[in-house]
């Protein structure tokens, strides 16, 4: 499904932004169309992506990003569209906290397909068309939202951890290889994000368990927080690369040290 709203601005640049039918990818989506880049929105759900679509304008192309099949269509329709300037690869998700011993192979399977191998296939699907957008505009951007538990393990995390460090791990060597091309490879990697979904889904929908996990915290991020963090980072100058851009609320030190109540000077 595509849904083409408005002619595209002549001379504006287009960015590409997965995981757009809701948190983190919708708010960036429409951060983007505000600030006037062409924008088009990618997710499985095509309702949601209809509604973004007349919210904002943007865009949007309903695929499984598991499915190469679905992204070599996704690739097709991009190069009938024109130059791609940006891709920020933001789909994603955790299933689960139970412990390495004790969590299910098939949940760890589905985060690895999702976090890691998604992320391969739109990459290298992209990149001919990102060259391209290269070639006439300086410099053409990949930035990849990961998570901060892609460099720190916790306990409960051992799924979603492996996965986040093989994305992590992904993205350093796709900037070693891409080393020479005018092309910046951008990590993003969030703390505590409170969007309606992402701990619903991992928490199997027990709306009580989510609610505990932001109990008593004082101002989680939003998903508009970390969309201006990615606007903000792909909008800087070409030859600036912010290889790694760590983004939490100031009442989590690290994922396993959370304050609740009230941020106060120490007497």
């Amino acid at each position: 499904m595509q849904t083409g709203l408005r002619e595209w601005n002549v001379g504006a640049r287009r960015v590409v932004v997965t995981g757009a039918s809701s948190g983190i990818g919708a708010a960036t989506v429409r951060l983007f169309r505000q600030r006037g880049w062409d924008v088009v929105g990618v997710a499985r759900r095509a309702g949601r992506l209809e509604a973004l679509a007349a919210e904002t304008g943007a865009d949007v192309f309903a695929a499984d990003l598991t499915d190469q099949a679905e992204v070599d269509a996704l690739r097709d329709y991009l190069a009938d569209l024109g130059p791609i300037h940006a891709l920020v690869n933001n789909a994603g998700g955790a299933f689960g906290l139970a412990s390495v011993e004790e969590s299910s192979a098939d949940d760890w399977m589905r985060m690895y397909d999702i976090n890691v191998v998604a992320v391969k296939r739109v990459t290298s699907a992209l990149l001919p068309l990102l060259r391209a957008a290269s070639e006439d505009d300086g410099h053409a951007d990949i930035l990849t939202v990961t998570s901060i538990a892609g460099h720190v393990a916790y306990e409960g995390g051992g799924g979603y951890n492996a996965a986040k460090f093989a994305e992590h791990a992904l993205v350093a060597v796709l900037r070693l290889e891409l080393a020479g091309e005018p092309i910046r490879v951008l990590e993003l990697a969030p703390g505590m994000v409170k969007t309606e979904e992402f701990s619903l889904v991992r928490l199997g929908g027990d709306q009580e368990r989510v609610d505990a996990i932001y109990d008593g915290i004082p101002n989680p991020l939003s998903a508009e927080d970390v969309a201006e963090s990615i606007v903000h980072t792909i909008e800087l100058p070409g030859h600036v690369n912010l290889d790694l851009v760590t983004i939490k609320p100031v009442a989590q030190a690290a994922p396993h040290k959370l304050v609740r109540g009230e941020l106060r000077p120490k007497a």
